[in-house]
């Protein structure tokens, strides 16, 4: 198999939650530029349904599902009508995440449990709920998407909250990965830095500076930089690895 074959993902069916968006449009649009038919999932519809319509474009079959990674019925929803729609679901990237900056004291419950139920629980339950359907099909590649900050503490800002559930994301990956190796199943992470997403330019202007200080290449990463990873991780480029966690940060956790 040449070079170009290992990253065609042409017949191949996938998912990206937090789609409409970001790293999460970026991602889905590095799927449907190398072959592959995307569904594109988010809580934002119309943001989705631009995603959607942009892959379109490029000749592949998309569409756009509201879903709360959050709501188990939800997701059943979802994985449902990817099924309906390209009859198997081949590829899906667990990517739905939000973030704020709280003092660890100062936590609310409900502040914790927003971000652990998105970031964390929301993970596990569309792996869960797909990898059934990968699993009845001895076949599936999963892609969680994690971040430094599950190996490292941000600074300046408080985020203890986003820092664990994120963490958390690499040992289910990990998890995942040892468990259904035997189902001819894939589970991986990437662990980008920060990215100039819309997420991050409302922060940007004070954190930036701080930010930038401290990754050795002196910049933040534009959001099309995670195409590169993705499509690396959902291709048969990468079929010996699993388990893994891919790092894009600009260096900053070899400090």
């Amino acid at each position: 198999m040449n070079v170009k074959e290992m990253f065609n993902l042409s017949g191949e069916k996938a998912i990206v939650t937090g789609a409409a968006q970001g790293l999460g449009e970026q991602m889905a649009l590095a799927l449907a530029e190398a072959g592959a038919d995307v569904a594109v999932v988010d809580i934002n519809i119309e943001g989705a349904d631009g995603v959607a319509e942009s892959i379109r474009d490029l000749g592949r079959d998309s569409f756009s599902i509201e879903a709360d990674v959050t709501k188990i019925s939800d997701v059943e929803n979802m994985t449902k009508a990817v099924k309906a729609r390209f009859n198997k679901i081949d590829i899906l990237i667990n990517n739905a995440g939000i973030v704020n900056n709280v003092p660890a004291e100062e936590m609310s419950k409900k502040e914790w449990d927003k971000v652990i139920g998105v970031n964390l629980s929301g993970v596990f339950f569309c792996a869960q709920i797909v990898g059934r359907e990968m699993i009845a099909q001895k076949k599936g590649n999963i892609i969680n998407i994690s971040s430094m900050s599950g190996l490292i503490v941000n600074r300046p800002q408080s985020q203890i909250h986003y820092n664990t559930s994120k963490a958390g994301v690499i040992m289910i990956t990990r998890s995942l990965a040892a468990e259904w190796a035997k189902y001819n199943i894939r589970v991986n992470a990437i662990a980008p830095g920060y990215m100039r997403t819309p997420l991050v330019d409302k922060v940007f202007p004070e954190y930036g500076k701080d930010w930038s200080s401290l990754i050795p290449m002196g910049r933040i990463g534009d959001p099309s930089e995670i195409k590169g990873p993705a499509l690396f991780l959902a291709s048969r480029a990468s079929s010996f690895v699993t388990g893994s966690v891919l790092i894009m940060d600009g260096g900053y956790t070899i400090w």
